[in-house]
């Protein structure tokens, strides 16, 4: 495939040669890529090519949860987004937590569309021997708190897991809430209602902003105390992005200082953290209970400018879909989690277009960042020899999120109604994973494609 005209997200107007599953040649457009026998060709012009996202961040919800999401729903979601690499996380049924677990969601996941890797989770009832001889992307994320699946595990546990990993040189992805801070007195009351402003917000009053600050601190000590390399997931407050950036002792993702030096301790946030705020609460009702949960107006803003300003290492999902009869379920028993896979390029992409965040910004925290943190080194990037994972996108073109017009199973979406830069082809290393024509709307998906980047 060659794909001409294209502008990347440095603003260089190139030709892009796509052969055997890899980048082959980037030209500058004025030096011309000539067309070969029989090999299609992409008019970009106009539009912008960039890399396709990596998701550190999914859950996939196979086994046990086919009903809200499975490897082909999820991963068609993903392509449609412009996502070409997924990480699912272990709170499935069977929880990830021995090789047996890992061997089961391995098969499923050959269903894929997209790229993936599978990480390992902590219980009591682990097992690392068995575990560790997997091929893991990652180790958690470990739970710090309960959260769907109930895998949240005391501190001298976490202590002994981080061990392990950093012994290995497995990576440390941290769900960090301290449920000791949790405010019970927040849940008091009659907590049925699915939409009532009333009660919405009681979610985020519970489990205190305070909650992720201590528990993130935490994890950083324990890490620096392990030399273990420690990943902060969805982070929700300007506070624990701080306690990381402090720890790292540098601007955005580092690389280690020598082969031996543990790696630095890096962040992400969720789309859903960036772009809706407790104010949201009575819109959203019990849909918007997730974990961490939603915060002040005044944090989510604090949150932003930290993306934008370079804090945070990574945007990822928790792409963490439930049905809509579970969220209808009154606010004490409705499950914790929302969809966001194929949202999460769109929504940033907007941001671009209306002048909020740059494009080279957006292209660091969803691909170059999270293919760096976690070594893969032939993703996250468009340069020859790199794995051709590719977005094709027209900035001037957003459209209203609608979730009647999204792939995933579950058939809703929090960011129902905003605005989002959605892509016109996906590319999973070469093969076309999904396209839409811009002017029809017609789309179509391509073949399950994908691989388990550790295998690789």
């Amino acid at each position: 495939m060659l794909i001409t005209g294209a502008e990347l997200a440095d603003g260089r107007v190139r030709d892009v040669r796509v052969r055997d599953g890899t980048v082959e040649a980037v030209e500058p457009a004025n030096a011309r890529l000539d067309p070969e026998a029989g090999e299609r060709v992409v008019d970009a012009r106009g539009r912008h090519l960039l890399p396709g996202a990596v998701d550190v961040h999914v859950h996939f919800r196979e086994p046990g949860g086919s009903h809200k999401e499975t490897w082909t729903s999820g991963s068609r979601s993903a392509a449609a987004g412009g996502v070409t690499t997924v990480v699912d996380q272990p709170n499935t049924s069977p929880p990830t937590v021995d090789g047996d677990a890992f061997d089961a969601k391995a098969e499923l996941a050959a269903e894929s569309l997209v790229d993936y890797g599978i990480n390992g989770g902590v219980t009591g009832a682990w097992d690392p021997e068995s575990l560790f001889e997997r091929p893991l992307f990652a180790l958690g994320e470990v739970f710090l708190a309960d959260s769907t699946g109930d895998m949240g595990i005391a501190l001298d546990l976490f202590e002994e897991a981080i061990a392990e990993a950093a012994a290995r040189d497995v990576p440390v992805t941290v769900h960090a809430e301290d449920e000791t801070l949790f405010d019970e007195r927040a849940l008091d009351g009659d907590l049925g209602g699915v939409g009532t402003a009333a009660n919405a917000d009681a979610w985020s009053a519970y489990r205190t902003a305070e909650a992720e600050v201590a528990a993130v601190e935490r994890a950083l000590g324990a890490a620096a105390e392990s030399d273990a390399q420690v990943h902060i997931a969805h982070t929700s407050t300007p506070e624990g992005i701080d306690a990381v950036a402090e720890a790292r002792g540098g601007d955005g993702a580092g690389e280690r200082e020598s082969a031996d030096a543990a790696a630095p301790p890096t962040c992400e946030v969720t789309p859903h953290h960036l772009f809706l705020s407790r104010e949201n609460a009575g819109r959203l009702g019990t849909f918007g209970r997730m974990n961490p949960p939603l915060r002040s107006e005044e944090r989510r803003a604090r949150v932003f400018e930290r993306l934008r300003d370079g804090d945070v290492d990574v945007v990822a999902t928790d792409h963490a879909p439930h049905t809509v009869a579970e969220k209808r379920q009154g606010l004490a028993d409705a499950p914790s989690g929302v969809p966001g896979v194929e949202t999460l390029y769109p929504l940033l992409l907007e941001s671009v277009r209306k002048g909020d965040l740059g494009l080279e910004r957006v292209r660091d925290v969803v691909a170059a960042n999270p293919a760096s943190i976690f070594g893969l080194g032939a993703k996250g990037r468009i340069a020859e020899g790199a794995d051709a994972d590719l977005a094709l996108v027209d900035l001037t073109e957003p459209r209203e999120i609608e979730a009647g017009a999204l792939h995933g199973a579950c058939g809703w979406t929090p960011f129902e109604g905003l605005q989002g830069v959605f892509p016109e082809l996906t590319l999973v290393r070469g093969e076309i994973v999904y396209e839409r024509d811009p002017t029809t709307g017609a789309e179509s998906f391509g073949e399950p494609v994908g691989r388990n980047v550790r295998r690789s």
